[in-house]
């Protein structure tokens, strides 16, 4: 896909993230939405995967760490054909196998990790991709992380880990929106110089405008030059928080939240 065809993909799915949060009347579209151009560059253009097959052993991994965003991932797994896209309308629903949170409980096709409980995901990605080197398996391992993750320690217990095992099959990108569910990051717990955190623990890190679709190319190429050389990657990508829609970009309160009929007529004239 061109640069054209991925931003147009991104409000595609941007509009689904919304739709699918209004309908069930409460979600997380914040975060949904500062992340969807790195997904969207990540799934359109490099995961390796199947959706009619979605436990291909070869297949690249994608985990969610910061699990309450799952909106942007059902989006896009239906919309690959993992699942219909009248599943979307499930979403939150007793029994859907669209939870608030990804559950592998649930069997839902294309999801890897049951996230939910912050700061797990990263030590997930480093199984995973510790597993692919014993294996001698070439896929590659992604992981999606918050700034909020930035503030436990389980996060840097993984960092260490996948340097000491050389893990540069695995590719982490935090979503840096600068927010978390009680206000700005740097107010709560200041994670900031957070690129240079990463790269004193000895990981390969780069930091990009996460919404520039040029950048976010660059540094999935730049991760996949990486091969060989020992040391992860991390993509600090600088975000805004409701990316896309006016009244939410910046504010911290859209973490979580959906949008009332007239509000979700207005972001959706502004995504046309």
């Amino acid at each position: 896909m061109t640069i054209a065809q991925l931003q147009q993909k991104a409000k595609e799915l941007r509009r689904a993230v919304l739709e699918m949060v209004a309908h069930a009347g409460s979600g997380h579209p914040g975060g949904a939405l500062s992340s969807a151009d790195v997904l969207t560059v990540l799934y359109y253009k490099y995961l390796r995967h199947r959706p009619q097959e979605p436990r291909w052993p070869e297949r690249d991994r994608f985990v969610l760490s910061n699990g309450h965003i799952c909106p942007i991932l059902y989006a896009i797994l239906a919309d690959r054909g993992f699942f219909p896209k009248e599943e979307l309308k499930n979403l939150r629903k007793l029994g859907s196998i669209l939870q608030g949170h990804p559950s592998l409980a649930f069997k839902t096709p294309g999801v890897e990790h049951s996230g939910g409980s912050l700061g797990l995901g990263l030590s997930v990605s480093v199984g995973m991709a510790l597993a692919a080197k014993l294996d001698k398996k070439d896929y590659k391992v992604y992981c999606l992380i918050s700034d909020g993750e930035c503030q436990e320690g389980q996060t840097w217990e993984a960092a260490t880990a996948a340097v000491h095992y050389k893990l540069d099959n695995l590719c982490a990108m935090l979503d840096r929106n600068g927010t978390q569910i009680d206000g700005r990051t740097e107010e709560i717990m200041k994670i900031e110089p957070i690129a240079e955190k990463w790269r004193t623990f000895g990981w390969n890190t780069l930091e990009i405008d996460g919404h520039d679709y040029e950048q976010i190319i660059s540094a999935f190429e730049q991760f996949l030059k990486n091969q060989g050389t020992g040391r992860p990657t991390m993509i600090v990508a600088r975000t805004v928080i409701g990316k896309g829609v006016s009244f939410m970009e910046g504010d911290y309160h859209w973490h979580h939240g959906a949008p009332t009929p007239q509000q979700l007529e207005q972001a959706l004239r502004e995504l046309a």
